[in-house]
């Protein structure tokens, strides 16, 4: 694969749409996450410094940004 191949409009476009999709998809399934929990996750992690619950939340994001990553690629 050519280095000038990553300059071309065409490919920094579309992998700028890509990464744009794949942030919108994390957030949406962050948010329908935080809607089926009992609790705000945020206010748990951020005001009463569950790291518990940070841990998992963290876990939960990378299983996810995986699963979005491999869908779009």
């Amino acid at each position: 694969m050519n280095a000038m191949e990553w300059l071309k409009p065409a490919a920094l476009i579309g992998s700028l749409v890509y990464a744009l999709m794949g942030v919108v998809i994390f957030w949406v399934c962050f948010i329908i996450v935080d809607k089926f929990t009992p609790y705000d996750l945020w206010a748990e992690i951020v005001e009463k410094h569950n790291k518990a619950l940070a841990m998992v939340v963290a876990a939960m994001c990378l299983g996810i940004s995986i699963i979005v990553a491999a869908a779009i690629h």
